[in-house]
């Protein structure tokens, strides 16, 4: 359930040695390489815990990887988490910061955030519960499907944000675009994205 896209977008990576361009879809919205990205606060979480996350705050160190997902406790979006918590070490040493975004509420994002099994504590996820930061960078926005429950059981209950990832340089700027892959292909391009990154520091 939402987790592939019916169609690629594009994973478009700006500065030498940083150009890959896959296949995107005439329809697809989703800010690219050179545009603004936009600064945004948020409920989060991380380890259970409930925090503010500002990403002018956080871009201010390095960048920041922004990754739309469409809902906790879902097969896609599980894997996606626990493949960045695993690769959290990585990310740091590449000096880039990690926040999952979704339309989850800060209750369902608090028990995700802590779950041993997918962000195990080691990453930070956001609430957009109205939709509005995903539809700032573009995203696709779905209602929500009566009746559909999550893999605990639950009623998941709210829309959904097309996965899409976006790296965003410490100038604002967005450095590269990720979508229409599989969640542990994205998670996988996102971190060799940052590691070029890294070499050529594009947005710094």
């Amino acid at each position: 359930m939402h987790s592939t896209l019916p169609a690629p977008l594009a994973l478009v990576l700006l500065a030498g040695g940083l150009a890959a361009v896959l296949a995107r879809p005439a329809a697809g919205t989703a800010l690219e390489p050179g545009a603004a990205a936009p600064d945004f606060t948020a409920p989060a979480s991380l380890a259970g815990k409930e925090l503010t996350f500002s990403l002018a705050e956080a871009r201010k160190s390095g960048p920041v990887v922004v990754y739309f997902f469409p809902s906790a406790f879902t097969g896609g979006c599980n894997a996606q988490a626990h493949a960045f918590a695993e690769n959290m070490d990585k990310f740091a040493a590449a000096g880039a910061k990690v926040i999952g975004v979704s339309l989850d509420s800060i209750a369902r994002l608090n028990d995700f955030s802590k779950d041993p099994a997918y962000c195990a504590g080691k990453l930070p996820v956001a609430s957009d519960a109205d939709g509005k930061i995903a539809q700032s960078y573009g995203v696709e926005v779905t209602a929500a499907d009566p009746g559909v429950k999550d893999s605990r059981g639950q009623d998941i209950g709210h829309g959904y944000a097309k996965r899409v990832t976006f790296i965003v340089g410490q100038d604002g700027k967005v450095v590269a675009t990720i979508g229409g892959v599989k969640a542990s292909e994205n998670v996988e391009q996102t971190l060799a994205a940052v590691e070029r990154l890294k070499k050529t520091p594009a947005g710094r």
